[in-house]
């Protein structure tokens, strides 16, 4: 008698192979990191184990032509063009118990709220007002027990119905929960951007560590999530992982694989990737101290091979990245940076702390010689998916309304 095994939903990330394309890739030579970086020049993207062998990239003249090589990738495809975007958190509801989170379920310290549909409006005003025409709508995993998922849909449409003197927002992209084909269908059909979803580590054994209860837990669950976004029609989706649960080359590689999948699958890979690093959080002794922490200079390997494996890919650095760290980063790669709002519901007006302004932000990119882009022509134009990747670098860059 045979015994058919059944492959993971998430085969797509093969462990074993990025443990060996790393393994491969160890102590690389000056020739066979400068025939990667010449591969790379071309702007057609590299496979997974030409990223193995850039993460090995150790000695700092190699690191630095590495570098030169991505600052020249970004500038020929993205030019001085960069996307800023405001992140609206409209609740921190979750039943979802991660180890590194301020909103988990057992945290009793944190109040609880859901902005309601006139605080949603009132908040999308201001960031209208601030020159926002872009915004993330972020939501914790769990919605009002009266209203469930309606809670987000109707939270859409109050922020596309809301009007200032100084216009609207013309694109809203979705950070929430992970949905049935069904549900990605309804925000399918409310016209949103981008949906984005951190698989937060592509570890699985990292991921059960840290992902104690909730259907977050389920590591298939999540990892599927964006092939039923696909399957629902949603052709712009956003992929990415945090930083400092586990190694961040085999995160690298395993985003890559990820991306290949979603372009094998569907026709198109990610349009942005992002890579926030973890953050000290109240309660959370794993958020304070990071199991895999990523310095500065690693972070901007991070960078430099994401954007020449993946060189028309959207590269996103979230408001907790200070000045000299978003400075290094836009000339590596960086493409959009969130900007001027908080990240929690109910912080508006705004109560920032350290996180910087659109004022500081749109600052510090004009002072570097770089455009901050408010333009959303692709989606009103109903450029997306395949075909918005396909005139990446062209429209978009021209355009900084």
């Amino acid at each position: 008698m045979s015994t058919t095994v059944c492959e993971s939903p998430t085969a797509y990330i093969d462990e074993a192979r990025i443990a060996e394309k790393l393994e491969a890739g160890r102590n690389p030579s000056p020739f066979r990191a400068r025939e990667v970086l010449a591969k790379a020049r071309t702007m057609e993207g590299l496979t997974v184990e030409e990223a193995a062998v850039l993460s090995e990239v150790r000695e700092p003249s190699m690191v630095g032509e590495m570098f030169a090589v991505a600052r020249a990738v970004n500038e020929e495809i993205y030019g001085n063009r960069l996307v800023p975007s405001a992140p609206l958190c409209i609740s921190d509801l979750c039943e979802n118990e991660c180890a590194y989170c301020l909103f988990r379920a057992s945290n009793q310290a944190l109040t609880r709220q859901a902005l309601t549909q006139e605080e949603i409006a009132r908040a999308t005003r201001l960031l209208i007002d601030q020159g926002h025409q872009r915004l993330l709508l972020v939501a914790g995993e769990s919605y009002p027990k009266d209203q469930g998922f309606d809670y987000v849909l109707d939270a859409i449409a109050t922020i596309k119905q809301t009007r200032s003197a100084r216009g609207e927002i013309r694109r809203v992209d979705l950070n929430i929960a992970p949905l049935t084909v069904a549900g990605f269908k309804d925000l399918k059909a409310a016209q949103i951007g981008t949906y984005q979803l951190l698989q937060e580590t592509y570890h699985r054994g990292t991921y059960a560590k840290v992902h104690l209860g909730g259907m977050k837990a389920d590591y298939d669950w999540r990892g599927t999530a964006l092939d039923r976004a696909m399957r629902a029609g949603i052709d712009d989706v956003g992929v990415g992982v945090l930083l400092g649960l586990y190694g961040w080359k085999f995160e690298v590689l395993a985003l890559l694989q990820h991306a290949q999948h979603l372009e094998a699958a569907f026709g198109v890979g990610p349009r942005t990737i992002s890579v926030p690093r973890m953050e000290a959080v109240a309660g959370s002794a794993l958020a304070c101290r990071p199991p895999h922490p990523v310095s500065d200079e690693d972070f901007k390997k991070v960078v430099a091979i994401l954007r020449l494996a993946a060189p028309y890919t959207g590269i996103i650095i979230s408001t907790r990245e200070n000045a000299a760290t978003r400075r290094a980063a836009f000339q590596l790669g960086v493409s959009h940076i969130s900007a001027g709002s908080p990240c929690d519901p109910g912080g508006y007006p705004f109560q920032l702390g350290d996180r910087p302004s659109l004022d500081e932000v749109v600052r510090d990119i004009a002072s570097l010689g770089y455009a901050p882009s408010f333009g959303t022509p692709c989606h009103p134009l109903g450029r997306t998916g395949a075909e918005s990747m396909e005139i990446a670098g062209q429209i978009e860059t021209h355009i900084t309304k």
